[in-house]
């Protein structure tokens, strides 16, 4: 029988909330710089500013999906999908 080695419950949590922070911190960045970016395609061309939150809820939306696949990718605390960071 192999011994098997895995991290206390303390480093576990810790590792958790630093994933949930980060990633959490790049969705609400895309939403807020998706819809800035919304805003200013839409007022020239009088669109409405609900298809602004709108593109800037899809972004914040995809920003998730890439932070959660990030995840899946391997053991680390970030985001990202750069295997460096």
């Amino acid at each position: 029988m192999s011994d098997l080695s895995l991290p206390d419950t303390q480093t576990v949590v810790k590792s958790a909330t630093t994933y949930g922070r980060d990633l959490l911190e790049r969705v609400l960045t895309t939403f807020l710089q998706a819809f800035i970016a919304g805003i200013v395609v839409t007022q020239p061309l009088n669109g409405s500013m609900w298809y602004a939150a709108l593109t800037g809820g899809v972004g914040a939306g995809l920003a998730l999906l890439k932070g959660l696949f990030a995840r899946l990718r391997g053991l680390t605390n970030s985001a990202s999908i750069a295997k460096t960071v």
